[in-house]
């Protein structure tokens, strides 16, 4: 079993060296191929995906991700059609200079080359890790979790049908066997995998960092918080909580702990009317819970612990905080933050630009919601992850971060003589 995963390593490293002469119109025209393709497989996916799903209660906070329906597909094409569209990262001349001695030194973009992605059970992550590797220069390694064995199955075979009728190597895209000895395997496979990026729970990414010999990139659990300061604006908070709440609770970039200023605890029912009629359980601190009391269907008001501040919940669950001054909002999203995502709400552009600045995340906002945070929403086609560390990627990783660089030098005749 070793010697064939070592086969696949070798497979790929062989098929991204081809695609570093590949051109970009041809590559962007496979991917224009496979946003057409998903919609005509569409009944095939979504038998697949069904599958998967009768294996998992409809109550576990990970259904909703592992789930794909007629329009979550259509979004995905949509999205590998922007991607198609963007440019190349790769070859791009990051900079130049020329030495005295007129040795010109280049700084230039280049694919890193394999690119392992670990993951749960999200099967759209197949397709867009896909279309941003390929788009890229860079042939890419998917182990899915289990749980959406059947889903990925599906969609790989989906892939590589494309890739060879557009006239690349199929393994461009590899599948790993479902299993833990597969992940093991992937970590290990150091000189053959350049980098391996973890997407999922704080769990899986801890395991990962820990037990790598590959270069890893973390994609951080989301852990954000909304501060509704005592210079908010009503309607907006409300608004804001709400989408950021609500829209997807099962993604990183969606709210756990709102912040309120004491000064506008009497706000705090308007502030979550809109979770309200969506049976938000809200975890409440001593002071938010005599505000809401009353105020807040009693069965969804509990009384928050020292566990519901810095959970990421992923349902349709919340705390919620006061403090006594913008100092306290900032202490307590320094203790609990995973570094994700954090927003504001103010009308005071001191307050704001404080916030913004001592901040310590991805992607820090004021009087916009969280669920901004996603590399479509940004721009960028797609993303690989939301990066929260501050080495190499920050923040929605798209094309460019799929490129490192190199040095390239070039002269005529130069030598070192000192």
């Amino acid at each position: 079993m070793e010697a064939d995963f070592k086969e696949i390593f070798r497979a790929a490293k062989k098929a991204a060296a081809d695609l570093a002469s590949a051109d970009d119109g041809k590559t962007s025209g496979m991917l224009l191929s496979l946003a057409d393709g998903i919609g005509k497989n569409q009944d095939a996916l979504l038998e697949a995906n069904r599958a998967d799903l009768a294996k998992m209660p409809e109550d576990n906070p990970m259904y909703d991700r592992l789930k794909l329906d007629s329009r979550r597909l259509e979004g995905i094409a949509a999205d590998m059609r922007n991607v198609a569209g963007l440019p190349c990262p790769a070859g791009r001349i990051l900079s130049e200079t020329v030495r005295p001695n007129g040795m010109k030194i280049q700084k230039v973009s280049v694919p890193f080359g394999v690119v392992g992605i670990i993951y749960e059970a999200r099967p759209n992550v197949s397709f867009d890790v896909f279309s941003l590797c390929v788009k890229s220069g860079n042939a890419c390694i998917l182990k899915g979790g289990s749980d959406a064995f059947c889903t990925n199955s599906a969609i790989v075979e989906l892939i590589r049908s494309v890739l060879r009728d557009c006239g690349f190597d199929e393994n461009t895209v590899t599948l790993m066997p479902a299993g833990h000895d597969s992940t093991a395997a992937l970590l290990e496979a150091a000189g053959d995998v350049d980098l391996v990026i973890p997407r999922g729970s704080k769990r899986l990414i801890d395991f990962v960092r820990q037990n790598a010999r590959v270069p890893v990139i973390e994609t951080g659990a989301g852990i954000c918080h909304t501060y509704f300061d005592r210079d908010g604006d009503l309607d907006k908070g409300a608004a804001i909580v709400t989408n950021a709440k609500t829209r997807r609770v099962s993604v990183c970039n969606a709210l756990d702990c709102l912040i309120v200023h004491k000064d506008r605890l009497f706000d705090l029912p308007g502030l979550c009317s809109g979770v309200k009629d969506h049976d938000v359980v809200i975890y409440a601190d001593e002071a938010a819970y005599a505000a809401l009391e009353g105020n807040y269907p009693a069965e969804l008001l509990l009384h928050a612990d020292e566990d519901s501040f810095g959970t990421e919940f992923l349902s349709y669950r919340m705390a919620v905080r006061t403090v006594d001054s913008l100092d306290e909002a900032l202490e307590h999203i320094s203790r609990y933050s995973s570094k994700h995502s954090e927003c504001i709400v103010t009308e005071n552009k001191e307050t704001a630009d404080r916030f913004l600045r001592e901040v310590d995340a991805a992607c820090v906002y004021a009087n916009v919601s969280t669920a901004f945070t996603d590399g479509a929403q940004f721009g960028f086609g797609a993303e690989i992850g939301i990066s929260t560390q501050k080495l190499h990627a920050r923040g929605p990783m798209a094309l460019p971060e799929l490129n490192t660089y190199k040095y390239v030098i070039t002269g005529d005749g130069q030598i070192r003589v000192k």
